[in-house]
């Protein structure tokens, strides 16, 4: 339970950070003052400014924004895609529906979700949209895969059974029967990912095929910051530790929900 607290603690910390930027920054991230360019962290700019003067606290709020909105609605495109085609394979286990979904899923687990990208920009421009698109393509094997594990070892289970026997459907036990009890480990599952979610928006927006200038962006912040961490290494220290500590809070919550969830688990780490 110490890692569910301690990791909801730091996920929700970024999280209010991230709609407080929505009503309030101290700076307009947007304005540029080069007057004030790679300051140090003062007390009116807390974490410094960078080279083109933008107060780096309101970026790295915005940067939250943007960060959590791409991995939440990745991993969303994810499940919604995802546990419906395991479902649908650990029905009909040993069709040809299963064999097509698997097999699909391992084409897609060929391509990292960073070539995904490059090539959807490469057809469509760089965006915070194609970044999801790409993240999202690439979560709906993940989700796909553990439900049908998952639902694979309950179809044999007595109440399963007694559902076929009163004539119900595979459909309609998948989502009755099935789905509830294969819940928590997609809750963990998507915690994870969503963690993984804001690690790949980073590198995309790292290396220019994630969210755009204006919007803030922290893997972005990093690309600006690396020709100048030598003399203002706060430009690249502070993103970094809000990328570190909110992907640290989700696996840390993640783990304590994996414990939750399993109380054998649990009495056995202690």
């Amino acid at each position: 339970m110490r890692n569910l607290w301690l990791g909801g603690l730091l996920t929700a910390v970024f999280a209010g950070m991230a709609v407080l930027s929505f009503l309030w920054t101290p700076y307009d991230p947007t304005v540029l003052d080069i007057a004030n360019k790679i300051k140090a962290p003062t007390l009116a700019h807390p974490l410094g400014t960078d080279h083109f003067g933008r107060d780096i606290l309101s970026m790295i709020m915005v940067g939250a924004r943007t960060s959590i909105a791409v991995a939440l609605v990745a991993v969303g495109i994810g499940m919604a895609l995802g546990v419906p085609l395991g479902l649908m394979a650990a029905a009909r286990k040993g069709s040809l529906w299963d064999e097509v979904i698997m097999r699909g899923n391992d084409l897609v687990f060929a391509f990292p979700s960073l070539l995904i990208a490059i090539m959807i920009t490469a057809v469509f421009g760089a965006s915070a949209l194609n970044a999801i698109i790409a993240i999202g393509i690439f979560n709906i094997p993940v989700f796909a895969r553990l439900t049908r594990s998952g639902a694979l070892s309950l179809w044999s289970r007595e109440y399963v059974m007694a559902a076929r026997v009163a004539g119900k459907g595979a459909a309609r036990i998948s989502v009755e029967h099935i789905l509830p009890n294969v819940a928590n480990l997609l809750i963990v599952q998507g915690t994870i990912q969503f963690s993984l979610g804001i690690l790949a928006e980073a590198g995309l927006s790292y290396v220019g095929l994630g969210a755009q200038p204006p919007t803030a962006s922290w893997g972005r912040m990093l690309a600006d910051s690396q020709t100048m961490i030598s003399f203002a290494p706060h430009m690249a220290l502070f993103p970094g530790l809000a990328i570190l500590l909110t992907v640290l809070g989700l696996n840390l919550m993640g783990d304590g929900l994996r414990d939750l969830f399993d109380p054998k688990l649990r009495r056995a780490r202690s």
